[in-house]
């Protein structure tokens, strides 16, 4: 009889029938006759039982029981419900190979720290919780090009190396471009998004960005993933919306698609339920009268850093825009209110929950001569922008985009605390490694 290989994430649709699976050997526990082995193959966990009497001796399963935790195994057995099994089924094994045995694994059931866990993070990616946190992040990205896709965007690849700085010289990632001179790792890709959008009207591109920011807050990284779309004829208003619906989708996809992995990460899913479309919406001057009436020294003029924005947060069950803040804290490329030029139409999104900005969105300037006039006044290159000042010379419009970012994004849905796991691996100005 031929048993079919299946994976872990489809047991469901064999109850009754022997499979076959292939993996690694996650956990084991025994009792007298019994060894309970909890199986993982990257689709999912499932446990196992083997028995002495029809299928193995007391030797071995003896054997079964020495084998070292992180060995490759291949074993086949009759899948059948049990409610009390983690994901509601388990294994009754009828055959067990060893493939490969492991090494004393590094991670125990014991209590590691952070730091222990970081230096082996390309272990650390099998435990139930960080695979359960990186399936999460799988729906984000899926979801995003789903919903972009559905809404008529194209994918827009940015390249990664740049002649210049896009929001601000000071935390550029600098490298010797041959003998041509200096190149930059990539702050983002919104230029090049703003060249996309005059050529195709809705473009986006998702990809990793740079910051050589000297921060060390659990909402930091020096390389992260963002999600930059750009519209042709959008004003700021438009853009609010449209960042409202794209977030809105994602929270439910991750609530459809991720309820086992939200349940293993002990995620309270009640906050989620609640994001749905129009989020609240406050000017940048009514969220400094709000900061004072709690105490905050921030005065008119100040950019907000994280605590200012978990205290914003803590009046909406939802996501709220700050919307016109003043030009002065913020890029160049923003365009200023026509009524009062001290101020840009810009929106920065504030996550519910303490997790603090998720996206930062803006119209763009696209009168030639306050561009060139931006760029003197933030005194970057000209000559590194003749490309982007160009967009502006031929058939220019107003236009609008955002950047979301990634691991704030995954952080806030799966509930975990700080974004160096929200990423299969983290880049923070204290480690570059594995």
């Amino acid at each position: 009889m031929d048993i079919p290989w299946v994976s872990i994430g489809r047991i469901s649709d064999f109850e009754g029938k022997v499979v076959e699976l292939r993996g690694w050997l996650s956990n084991k526990r025994s009792s007298g006759k019994v060894a309970f082995l909890i199986i993982r193959d990257g689709s999912g966990f499932i446990q196992g039982t083997a028995f002495v009497g029809d299928f193995f001796t007391k030797d071995q399963l003896d054997e079964i029981k020495r084998i070292p935790i992180e060995s490759s195994i291949l074993i086949q057995g009759k899948v059948r419900r049990e409610e009390r099994a983690p994901g509601g089924y388990e294994l009754e094994i009828s055959s067990f190979q060893l493939v490969f045995p492991s090494e004393e694994y590094p991670i125990q059931k014991m209590e590691h720290s952070v730091d222990y866990l970081m230096e082996r993070r390309h272990l650390w990616l099998r435990s139930k919780k960080q695979n359960a946190l990186l399936r999460i992040r799988n729906v984000v990205m899926m979801s995003i090009h789903e919903f972009l896709q559905s809404e008529g965007f194209i994918l827009l690849d940015s390249p990664i190396l740049t002649p210049a700085a896009c929001e601000g010289t000071s935390t550029l990632f600098e490298l010797q471009y041959f003998d041509i001179g200096k190149a930059y790792l990539s702050q983002s890709g919104q230029l090049y998004m703003e060249a996309g959008a005059a050529a195709f009207g809705k473009v986006y591109c998702l990809a990793p960005t740079f910051r050589a920011e000297k921060s060390k807050t659990r909402r930091h990284l020096t390389e992260f993933w963002m999600l930059e779309p750009e519209v042709a004829y959008y004003d700021w208003q438009d853009n609010m919306v449209l960042q409202e619906k794209l977030v809105s989708f994602i929270v439910n996809q991750a609530l459809k698609k991720c309820q086992n992995e939200l349940e293993i990460l002990e995620r309270d899913t009640t906050p989620l339920q609640k994001i749905q479309p129009p989020f609240p919406r406050i000017s940048y001057t009514e969220a400094i009268e709000v900061l004072k009436k709690k105490g905050s020294p921030a005065q008119w003029g100040d950019d907000f850093g994280g605590d200012e924005e978990t205290m914003i947060s803590e009046d909406f069950e939802r996501p709220v825009f700050i919307h016109h803040y003043p030009a002065h804290i913020k890029a160049f490329y923003m365009q200023p209110d026509p009524e009062n030029p001290t101020m840009v139409l810009n929106d920065d999104l504030i996550a519910p929950e303490g997790y603090g900005e998720i996206i930062g969105g803006s119209e763009r300037i696209h009168d030639l001569a306050l561009l060139e006039k931006r760029l003197e006044e933030h005194h970057l290159p000209r000559e590194a922008f003749e490309w982007y000042l160009d967009l502006r010379r031929y058939g220019t419009v107003p236009h609008s985009g955002f950047g979301l970012g990634v691991e704030r994004t995954v952080a806030w849905i799966a509930g975990v605390k700080h974004i160096r796991e929200a990423i299969p691996f983290p880049r923070q100005i204290y480690r570059i490694y594995p």
